[in-house]
C-alpha cells in the first residue's frame, strides 16, 4: 500500500493529493465544530430566547394585573356602599326637587350580581316635569360623584296635555359593594 502511495504521488496531479487529504480533515474538523459547537450554542441560544420571552410574557401580565388591582380599587372605591343605598335615594329625591322635577314614587331594590360582595341597586319610578327641568335633572344624574347611570327612560304619552309638563318611566341603577368586598380588595 505505501508502495501504491508513492506512484500516485508521482503522478502529475500526486501534488494535490496532500492537499485533497488536508482539505478532508479541515472539511471534518469544520463539520465536527459545528456539529458539537455551533449546533449546541445555537440550540442553547434558542433555548435561552424562549425563556427570556416567556419571562418577559410573565412581566408584562404581572404588570397589567397590577395596573387592573389599581383601577379596580379606584372603582371599588367609587361604588356606594349598601348601608348608603337609602340616602342616595333620597338624595336624588332632592336633587329632583331643585331642578322642579317630581318624583312621586320612587322605589328602590337590590338585586344580587355574579360579583362577590356587591349587589345592583335600583330605583324605579316615574318623574314629571318640564323638558328643560328634566334635561337639567338627567344631566345632574348622570354627572354625580357617585356611580350612577340611567338604566332605563321611557316617555309616558299623555291623553291630556298639561302645560309643557312631560312624564317619564326611569329606572335608576348603581352599583353597591358590602362591607366584606372593601377589605377584600384593599
Amino acid at each position: 500500500m505505501p508502495n501504491l502511495l508513492q506512484q500516485e504521488l508521482r503522478k502529475p496531479h500526486g501534488s494535490l493529493i496532500p492537499w485533497a487529504g488536508l482539505a478532508v480533515i479541515l472539511f471534518c474538523a469544520l463539520w465536527a465544530v459545528k456539529s458539537l459547537g455551533t449546533d449546541t450554542a445555537e440550540q442553547t441560544r434558542s433555548r435561552l430566547e424562549a425563556e427570556w420571552l416567556q419571562a418577559r410574557r410573565e412581566y408584562q401580565h404581572h404588570q397589567e394585573a397590577r395596573r387592573a388591582k389599581k383601577d379596580l380599587a379606584q372603582v371599588w372605591a367609587a361604588l356606594p356602599e349598601e348601608r348608603d343605598f337609602a340616602p342616595l335615594a333620597l338624595g336624588i329625591t332632592e336633587e329632583a326637587k331643585r331642578n322642579h322635577v317630581t318624583l312621586p314614587a320612587l322605589s328602590y331594590k337590590t338585586e344580587a350580581t355574579a360579583v362577590s360582595n356587591t349587589s345592583k341597586g335600583l330605583l324605579q319610578g316615574t318623574m314629571t316635569g318640564r323638558y328643560e327641568d328634566l334635561r337639567r335633572f338627567l344631566y345632574d344624574i348622570e354627572t354625580a360623584e357617585e356611580l350612577v347611570y340611567i338604566e332605563d327612560l321611557d316617555l309616558i304619552r299623555s291623553s291630556t296635555p298639561q302645560d309643557q309638563q312631560l312624564t317619564f318611566s326611569i329606572k335608576i341603577a348603581t352599583f353597591l359593594r358590602g362591607e366584606a368586598g372593601k377589605q377584600a380588595v384593599q
